[in-house]
C-alpha cells in the first residue's frame, strides 16, 4: 500500500465544536497565552493552568469526531495512512486512526514535573493540584507550551519524507516549526490541501480543495481513487 500521510490543524476538529486557539473568537483572544500555555505560568499559577486545560479537556469529553476524521481513518483500507496533528485532542484517535503523531503534546494525558517519560492516561476531564506521579512530584498537562521544544518534530519529518502522497488539512502553515514539515516531502509526491482559506503551498504538484474538512475528505477520497 501506498504511504499516505496526513497533517491536521485546527480546522480539523473545529466542525466537533472544539475552538480553534487563533481564528477570530478563537481561544488566544479569550486567554492571555503567558497565564495559562507557557513553562513561567505554571510556576507562577500552577492552578490557573491546570483549570484552564480542565475546561479544554472538558469540551473535548462532549465532542465527537467529524466526518473528516471518520474519512481519513477510512483511507486505512486502500492506504499505509499516517497522521501528523497539531492538535491535542483525540478524535483522530476515536475515529479509528490507528497512527497518530502529535506534536503538540495530548490533552488526555498527564506526566510528571519531574521526569517527562512518565505519562499518564486520564480517565476523566480533571487533573488537579496533589494529583501526583508514581514518584510523588506534581502531574502537568502533556502539552508543548510556548517556549517549549517541540520533540516529535525530527519524527515527524521521518514520516513527511517517506511520504508517496502527502494531505494537508485545516492548518494555516502558519506555525512554526510545524508549519516547516511540508518542504520535506519529496518533490514528486501529490499534494492535496483541504482548507476553505487556501494556505499557499509551494510545490510543484498541488490539489487544492477549498472545503472544510468533512467535504474535503470525500472530495478527496475521489481524487485518491486515481492513486490507488
Amino acid at each position: 500500500m501506498k504511504k499516505l500521510v496526513v497533517l491536521s490543524g485546527a480546522g480539523m476538529s473545529q466542525e466537533s465544536g472544539l475552538k480553534t486557539f487563533r481564528d477570530i473568537g478563537g481561544i488566544w483572544e479569550q486567554f492571555d497565552v503567558t497565564e495559562v500555555a507557557t513553562p513561567e505560568a505554571w510556576e507562577r499559577d500552577p492552578e490557573l493552568v491546570l483549570r484552564f486545560y480542565n475546561e479544554r479537556r472538558k469540551q473535548l469529553f462532549n465532542a465527537q469526531p467529524n466526518g473528516g476524521h471518520r474519512g481519513i481513518a477510512e483511507l486505512e483500507k486502500w492506504f499505509d495512512v499516517h497522521v501528523v496533528t497539531q492538535n491535542v485532542d483525540n478524535l483522530h484517535e476515536r475515529a479509528g486512526s490507528k497512527n497518530v503523531t502529535h506534536l503538540h503534546g495530548e490533552l488526555m494525558k498527564a506526566r510528571s514535573t519531574l521526569d517527562s517519560y512518565l505519562l499518564y492516561e486520564l480517565e476523566n476531564w480533571e487533573l488537579k493540584l496533589g494529583d501526583c506521579c508514581e514518584k510523588g512530584s506534581q502531574l502537568r498537562p502533556h502539552i508543548v507550551w510556548f517556549g517549549e521544544a517541540v520533540t516529535e518534530i525530527p519524527n515527524a519529518i521521518g514520516i513527511v519524507q517517506q511520504a508517496e502522497i502527502l494531505v494537508v488539512i485545516g492548518t494555516s502553515l502558519a506555525v512554526y516549526p510545524a508549519a516547516s514539515l511540508v518542504s520535506y516531502v519529496q518533490k514528486d509526491t501529490p499534494i492535496f490541501v483541504i482548507d476553505p482559506h487556501r494556505p499557499e503551498v509551494y510545490h510543484k504538484n498541488v490539489t487544492y480543495i477549498e472545503k472544510k474538512a468533512e467535504i474535503g475528505v470525500d472530495i478527496l477520497k475521489k481524487e485518491l481513487e486515481k492513486l490507488k
